[in-house]
């Protein structure tokens, strides 16, 4: 079986993937300093943290697996730049229902 090759467009693919992470990370500050509050309703909030997780699956899905061995390590034919792909990081509950 083939492995998955490269598209023309997966380092950007990649790229978007880390800003939504980025963005989700930031969540998961806002989430754990308690200020969400300043910004959000409960349910603005809750609504912004399923969208971002929806969102990170997406572009999760088009990068594809990351070029990098099982280690981090760098294949000898991909010197570029790109971003690592990291483990979805879900934030703590924020209230009971």
């Amino acid at each position: 079986m083939s492995a998955r090759r490269e598209g023309r467009y997966s380092s950007i693919a990649r790229r978007w993937l880390a800003l939504v992470e980025r963005r989700q990370e930031h969540l998961i500050e806002l989430t754990e300093t308690g200020r969400w509050r300043h910004y959000y309703t409960k349910a603005e909030f809750r609504d912004e943290v399923n969208k971002i997780l929806r969102v990170r699956e997406q572009w999760a899905e088009i990068a594809g697996p990351s070029p990098h061995g099982e280690d981090g390590s760098m294949d000898d034919e991909d010197r570029s730049p790109m971003p690592e792909i990291r483990a979805v990081r879900l934030p703590a509950p924020l209230w009971d229902d």
